[in-house]
């Protein structure tokens, strides 16, 4: 335990597993109080492991402060309700973490099944459809539900803490999907495309410039933050494998602690690879780009 972040009270969404896990303890080890905030009270799938009151858990055991705040962010009177618990438990509320985010990647038509828009000009489903028009509009909604209204209505709530502090920091946790595929034509589409994750962290990244150009003056510091390389949470595990060269759910922490640090006169309305923050480059940034 150090004392960085001593008398600071900190919310972290999607806190059970992966990423947030991964940054509410590294904000409590640098002596932060932090809300656990996620759905997840029971494990449901081995594949993904972790609860937020494991979470909570651990960062007592290693002697810092945390309340669990079972919270689904697509409950629109969640939002407001987890606010007010983390501010009754911890104090106000000085950093924010937006963590939690949705992906569904889609599918294409089962055999037999018609394809999305359900029209006669569409026909049967053929093997090669655009897994676009498998993925229905109620699952690209849920994207920007969670990572983008949510995060909005978070910082509408906490920002009277913040600055009644005369201090605060926002860190949007976005990715390389926001910018991906880039323009076109498209030599290799072997890879496939995540409309609606990648759309929702572009929103978001959109959202933090905003942000940080309206709270700048208030001492208020709001970031996003994408890892530099792949990194094999249990969500990414899910959906995808055999990543080579990767980092590491510590390291994209350490990156979250210094950015909870940064003085909004200096470093914000950015979005930052964590590699840049960690060997300290992000002062003279650059858009985050996969390490070669």
């Amino acid at each position: 335990m150090t004392s960085r972040l001593d008398g600071r009270a900190a919310i972290v969404t999607g806190a059970s597993r992966g990423l947030g896990r991964a940054i509410a303890l590294a904000l409590a080890a640098e002596g932060a109080a932090v809300a656990v905030v996620g759905r997840t009270e029971q494990v449901w799938d081995e594949r993904l492991p972790g609860t937020i009151a494991q979470t909570v858990a651990d960062i007592e055991a290693a002697g810092g402060r945390a309340v669990a705040v079972r919270a689904d962010l697509l409950d629109r009177d969640d939002i407001p309700r987890l606010v007010d618990e983390a501010r009754n438990a911890l104090g106000p509320i000085t950093v924010l973490v937006n963590n939690a985010a949705f992906t569904a990647p889609g599918r294409p038509p089962k055999p037999g099944e018609q394809a999305r828009p359900k029209s006669k000009a569409a026909g049967t489903a053929k093997p090669d459809w655009p897994p676009l028009l498998g993925t229905p509009l109620s699952a690209y909604r849920r994207h920007f539900e969670i990572s983008v209204f949510a995060a909005y209505e978070l910082i509408q709530l906490v920002c009277p803490d913040m600055i009644a502090a005369g201090l605060g920091s926002i860190i949007n946790v976005t990715s390389i999907a926001s910018r991906m595929p880039g323009d076109g034509p498209y030599a290799d589409r072997s890879g496939g495309v995540l409309p609606g994750y990648g759309g929702s962290k572009a929103a978001l990244e959109h959202l933090t410039w905003c942000a940080a150009f309206d709270l700048q003056g208030h001492n208020v510091a709001v970031n996003a933050l994408a890892p530099s390389k792949p990194i094999m949470t249990p969500g990414l595990s899910y959906y995808a494998a055999d990543f080579k060269d990767v980092a590491t759910a510590d390291e994209f922490a350490r990156a979250a602690v210094e950015l909870a640090l940064v003085d909004a006169d200096t470093v914000t309305g950015r979005t930052i690879g964590h590699h840049q923050v960690l060997d300290g480059s992000f002062s003279t940034f650059s858009p985050p780009q996969p390490d070669a």
